[in-house]
């Protein structure tokens, strides 16, 4: 398993948890669009870790 495997997952399991109990927030009160989406929040995540990830090591 690659380091981008281990992200994901991580991610993945964050979002399972973190996602249904952001919605029941009554800071998540406000109207969203829900346009459909080709990836889910927890690709969009780890394709934003990865990347900062990746600018680190450059530095």
């Amino acid at each position: 398993m690659n380091n981008l495997d281990a992200i994901f997952i991580d991610v993945y399991d964050f979002c399972q948890i973190f996602l249904p109990a952001w919605g029941k927030s009554p800071f998540f009160r406000y109207p969203i669009k829900n346009k459909p989406s080709r990836l889910s929040v927890s690709e969009v995540m780890t394709i934003v870790i990865a990347f900062h990830q990746s600018m680190e090591s450059r530095l």
